[in-house]
């Protein structure tokens, strides 16, 4: 009995730091916040978006499709915000690299939109999600999805 209180006293420490050594992560308070920055950017603009927060397994938080978009850009948003957070950069970056001389390589990748509008979104420098927009030309849902993630 003696030995096993000692094993558990010696134990204890990892356990305690185990439950408090924890990951920042993308609260649905945070979603909404990111969402409401970049739907309050696409009707200052006038434009209709389709606004995806995914955390950073790349499950969606908050999808919000204003009024009036084409249902295509819900898909298209989607996929913008998954390679953002998968690949953890800008779907921009993709998209110069189809434009460069053996860019077309890009397109075998999966998961990747090579469509600007997706952006990764970090706390701490540790990436915690991502937004992607659809809805408007690429560059305009790039605009907005800087906007959104600028407010976070």
């Amino acid at each position: 009995m003696k030995k096993l209180i000692i094993l558990l006293l010696c134990l204890a420490p990892f356990f305690i730091q185990a439950q408090t050594n924890s990951q920042p992560f993308l609260t649905l308070e945070d979603a909404t916040r990111i969402s409401d920055a970049a739907e309050a950017k696409s009707k200052a603009e006038g434009w209709n978006m389709v606004i995806v927060v995914l955390d950073a397994g790349g499950h969606m938080i908050s999808l919000r499709k204003m009024d009036g978009v084409q249902l295509g850009s819900i898909d298209v948003a989607l996929g913008k915000a998954k390679t953002a957070v998968y690949f953890k950069r800008p779907t921009k970056v993709f998209e110069d690299m189809m434009k460069a001389e053996g860019g077309a390589r890009i397109a075998t990748l999966p998961n990747a939109v090579a469509i600007e509008g997706g952006l990764p979104i970090l706390k701490d420098g540790i990436v915690v999600g991502a937004i992607g927009i659809s809805g408007a030309s690429s560059a305009q849902d790039g605009i907005v999805a800087a906007a959104a993630v600028a407010a976070y």
